[in-house]
This record gives structure tokens, C-alpha cells and sequence, in this order.
């Protein structure tokens, strides 16, 4: 049995779900609303402030959309309440990261300044000149502009110059030597 597929969600105060037709699942709370047309395969219930996920059978591809389905499910319930945060670190010297209105400016040794609008319902915020976070409900939406942002000047591995993530440790080289 999926270990994470059994396990039931639940349900915080002042959230809403609607499970419709083709399992078309609108989750509703304080923050916003996420829809998501999950598996059809699986049975998606909601009983006493609990979401419970079941599988039809035990074939391999239900066991692994099982544990999927319940885990996407529980994103978006964690999201509405409290919803997501992605913390990106500019090192470099001349790099630097500055918010016009809508817009995230980004100073990356390049020719020019790297401008990025900010996706619907996502909000970036500039602490410092370095520090980005990238705020919203939806954890992929959310996980997948802070990759955007990181891929406009990658982390390398000699300086460690470049946009990385709070949380990631970056390997270092050794340069060159020089010829004795």
C-alpha cells in the first residue's frame, strides 16, 4: 500500500473543496483558489474534514498515481492557507536585483539589464540588493519562475558567482595553478 497515498488530509477551517466530475478538484481558502483535474483513475472522497484518496486496483501504474494524487492534493490544501515561498541568493560583485512595479530587474555582468515580469498570481520581493523571494500559492508555479530567475545566470562552481537558491550549496574547483 502507498504509504503517503493512504494518508488523509485534512481539512483547516475556512478551506473549501470541491470534488466535481473527472475529478476536477477546486480547493478554496484565505489565499486564493487552486483547480486541478487530478487522475480520473482514483476516487478522491471527502469525509469529516478529511480528503481520502482510494486506488482501484493494484497495478502498477495506479500505485504510483496514488501517491501523486495525494501529495497534489495536499499541496494545494497547504497552499490556499499558508502558500508557498521560494528564497534565491544574487552573489557576484555588480550583480544585483532591483523591483520596478511588476517588474523583477536583474544586474548580471551582462550588456544589459535582465528585466523579468512577474507571472499572474506570483509576486516576487527584492530584500537588500541580493536576497529574491518568490511568493504564491501554487508550489509548482511558484518553483518553476524562481528556476526562471536562476537560470538567467547560473551559479559556477569557481567564484560562485550567480543567482542560487538559499538553500543550495554549490561546489567549488580549484582554479588554475600557475607553472613553477
Amino acid at each position: 500500500m502507498s504509504r503517503i497515498g493512504r494518508m488523509p488530509i485534512a481539512v483547516p477551517a475556512g478551506v473549501t473543496v470541491d470534488i466535481a466530475e473527472n475529478n476536477k478538484v477546486s480547493v478554496k481558502g484565505p489565499k486564493g483558489t487552486l483547480e486541478r483535474v487530478l487522475p480520473a483513475e482514483m476516487e478522491i472522497k471527502l469525509e469529516d474534514g478529511h480528503i481520502v484518496v482510494t486506488r482501484p486496483n493494484d497495478l502498477k501504474k495506479m500505485k504510483s498515481l496514488h501517491g501523486l494524487t495525494r501529495s497534489l492534493l495536499a499541496n494545494m490544501v497547504h497552499g490556499v492557507t499558508e502558500g508557498y515561498e521560494k528564497a534565491l541568493e544574487v552573489n557576484g560583485v555588480g550583480y544585483r536585483a532591483q523591483k520596478q512595479g511588476k517588474k523583477l530587474v536583474l544586474s548580471l555582468g551582462y550588456s544589459h539589464p535582465v528585466e523579468m515580469e512577474d507571472p499572474e498570481g506570483l509576486e516576487s520581493v527584492v530584500e537588500g540588493q541580493n536576497k529574491i523571494i518568490v511568493k504564491g500559492i501554487d508550489k509548482e508555479k511558484v518553483g518553476q519562475y524562481a528556476a526562471e530567475i536562476r537560470d538567467k545566470r547560473r551559479p559556477e562552481p569557481y567564484k560562485g558567482k550567480g543567482i542560487k537558491y538559499a538553500d543550495e550549496v554549490i561546489r567549488r574547483k580549484v582554479g588554475k595553478t600557475g607553472k613553477k
